[in-house]
């Protein structure tokens, strides 16, 4: 079985994927090393680990360069964060993510959000066609990756996001998406909801307000991810340890 075999089988276990997110070789070795089935990148913490802020602002070949660093370290099945794939062109969006499948990634996240000035929703038509298109030139080339679409009524704070979600991941599953991503999901009811809305995978991610994971394999999730959560601590972490050297004026709080 194959890494991307191997990635789509954690999909459909007895147990939710818990996915660690990743920003550098280092992080990813650490989840590795502690026994984690499979990671995928965070955008946000990725590019800030690179001087970058999130919504693509980091350019493509760096984000590629680190994605090849990260696989040639591991040996477990790695997800790419695309954010909305680097480019509003489809041609270019596939392009790019045909490099990323050249690193040897078994998936990407590709969502239908625009973070701009004031962020907005592709409609779904063009979200759907975007992904009819990558789905086309997947089956053409015999290319095998994990397409995690990613909704973002619950991030742009559209009136009713459950009727949202629900209308577009049906759309997204016929489209030829793998799973459905639906971050800010925290509700044990609208989680219910929009499991029995599709036969695809329901991905949620990190929040204060998440139920545990024993509830949310209940609740029918078949993948839990970090997003940047880890990152941001580790960063806390950081500057609590500096900050105890300077009230220290000695290193002896690091042995």
């Amino acid at each position: 079985m194959n890494r991307y075999e191997q990635f789509k089988q954690l999909h459909y276990q007895s147990t939710p994927l818990l996915i660690g997110n990743v920003w550098d070789v280092i992080s990813a070795k650490a989840f590795e090393q502690k026994g984690f089935k499979a990671i995928a990148t965070s955008s946000a913490a990725l590019a800030r680990t690179m001087g970058y802020e999130d919504g693509e602002q980091i350019p493509f070949d760096l984000l590629l360069t680190m994605v090849k660093r990260i696989i040639s370290n591991i040996n477990i099945p790695l997800s790419v964060d695309m954010e909305g794939g680097y480019s509003r062109n489809i041609e270019q969006i596939i392009q790019n993510i045909e490099s990323i499948y050249e690193t040897g990634a078994v998936g990407i996240n590709i969502e239908d959000s625009v973070k701009a000035e004031k962020p907005y929703m592709l409609s779904e038509d063009n979200f759907k066609k975007i992904l009819s298109s990558i789905k086309e030139v997947f089956e053409r080339k015999n290319i095998n990756m994990f397409i995690n679409a990613r909704t973002d009524a619950y991030v742009i704070k559209l009136p009713d996001p459950l009727k949202e979600t629900i209308k577009r991941l049906k759309a997204y599953e016929l489209a030829g998406a793998s799973g459905i991503f639906v971050p800010f999901l925290a509700d044990k009811d609208e989680i219910k909801q929009i499991v029995e809305s599709t036969t695809l995978p329901v991905n949620v991610f990190a929040t204060p307000a998440l139920p545990t994971f024993n509830e949310l394999s209940e609740l029918g999730v078949r993948r839990i991810s970090m997003a940047t959560m880890v990152h941001r601590s580790t960063i806390k972490s950081l500057e609590k340890i500096i900050q105890t050297i300077l009230d220290d004026q000695s290193f002896k709080s690091l042995y």
